[in-house]
């Protein structure tokens, strides 16, 4: 048994690439090190662990990976580096042969990070990249006042462009009971809102007989979290009923993300989407029949393989037409093992860059319509942690819409009822006045 006294006293830097649940789980390691008494590096300072999260969504992903460790590794002479997360599963031998780059472990390893440092501290540990089939448990905050509720992770649908079903595994999940409980755990530390997250967390309930509903009314119960979010949801899974319920939900909050990917429905077949945009279009409709205040991001890749120009224009119109609030934009990137590589007609970059600035301009045009139509009403708002020596705090309305009011330290995770006024400086929050 390695002798975790060796830990005590070490300073640990933290460095994460991707997605919220990437995010999320970074957190949850360094909550774990600190009860072994590692502390977090300040800035400035040189740590004797790193541990390094990555994401490789895209080529461009990849490369940030690889730049992150070659930055870190040079940042922190000496220091006992650890490579995890998409990247590591997916191609862990190019991290391997980087110098300075000490263990790398698979998604499946995750999950038990700390021995692996442990073992690999004192030279009895190797590199892992086994198949993926445990599900490792994650709630933590970070630095910010949300708590981010991993209930889910991997992904079945295996998309042609996607190469999630590699790097993370099969869907599979943590029970309704366990999810709970640390939705207990939260209140006991304070916390007062949640993000659930996961890889396709619709899909919940395959390793437990459960199912997202179920989970979403338990998780409602719980008494002292006043908010929650749920981060993305396929759309064939986000049913009537889950909607239903969320609109007239203690804590659900009016605020949706959900994955579209393309307006186009030729597209979306190349893809192997679930759905098609007639499906899509319900579920907006759907949302602003019974929470007409809802924000609704969505996701949308542009230049994919077999997107001509005239399934773009077509994409476009569509995104056009429906009530959203915001784009995130994806630009298509060639994923090797992947099944689009098989597809026909490839977009050049520049058409790439092209489509994602029209997106672009969309998403923002919706978004500043979405914030004007609640200039002049009152909101309840969640304030977040910002440093007493800046002027203004932020914090996000009920359904989602960023807030900058004038910094009181001693608001920082409370729940105030706040006037809008109008658009910041910026112009990328609304102003408001504390009731």
């Amino acid at each position: 048994m390695i002798d975790s006294s060796i830990l005590q006293g070490k300073k640990a830097a933290f460095f994460t690439l991707g997605c919220k649940l990437n995010f999320a789980e970074t957190s949850t390691v360094a909550q774990q090190l600190m009860r072994y008494g590692v502390r977090k590096a300040a800035k400035g300072e040189v740590a004797d662990i790193v541990v390094v999260n990555t994401c490789s969504v895209t080529e461009v992903a990849d490369h940030k990976c690889r730049q992150a460790i070659h930055r870190l590794v040079k940042q922190h002479p000496g220091a006992f580096v650890v490579v995890t997360g998409c990247y590591a599963q997916l191609k862990p031998q190019e991290i391997v042969e980087t110098e300075g780059v000490d263990l790398v472990l698979g998604s499946e390893q995750k999950g038990n990070i700390i021995p692996a440092i442990l073992n690999g501290m004192t030279g009895a540990y190797t590199m892992k990249t086994a198949d993926i089939k445990t599900f490792a448990e994650s709630c933590s905050r970070g630095d910010r006042t949300r708590y981010f509720l991993k209930v889910q992770d991997g992904c079945n649908y295996y998309c042609t462009y996607c190469t999630i079903p590699i790097a993370r595994g099969r869907s599979r999940n943590g029970s309704i009971v366990s999810l709970v409980e640390q939705a207990k755990q939260v209140v006991q530390e304070g916390g007062k809102e949640i993000v659930i997250t996961g890889v396709n967390i619709g899909d919940f309930g395959r390793s437990t007989g459960e199912t997202f509903f179920d989970l979403v009314k338990a998780l409602d119960k719980v008494e002292g979290i006043e908010r929650y979010r749920i981060s993305s949801i396929e759309p064939n899974l986000l049913t009537d009923e889950i909607i239903e319920y969320c609109a007239q939900s203690r804590a659900f909050m009016p605020h949706f993300h959900i994955p579209l990917q393309s307006g186009c429905d030729e597209v979306l077949r190349l893809m192997h989407r679930h759905y098609d945009t007639a499906l899509f279009r319900r579920k907006i409709e759907k949302i602003r029949q019974v929470m007409p205040d809802a924000f609704i991001g969505v996701d949308v890749i542009v230049g994919t393989r077999g997107e001509t120009a005239d399934y773009f224009q077509k994409a476009y119109d569509f995104m056009e037409s429906i009530d959203v609030s915001q784009y995130h934009v994806f630009s298509y990137s060639e994923r090797p093992g992947t099944k689009a590589l098989e597809i026909p007609h490839v977009v050049t970059p520049q058409e790439k860059h092209e489509r994602s600035q029209r997106v672009l301009a969309l998403s923002a045009q919706k978004t500043r319509d979405f914030y004007t139509r609640f200039i002049g009403t009152t909101r309840s708002v969640l304030l977040e942690h910002a440093s007493p020596r800046k002027p203004f705090m932020n914090g996000f309305t009920d359904n989602y819409i960023r807030v900058e009011v004038p910094n009181q330290p001693d608001m920082d995770n409370c729940i105030v009822q706040v006037e809008l006024s109008g658009f910041n400086q910026a112009g990328d929050a609304l102003c408001g006045i504390i009731m």
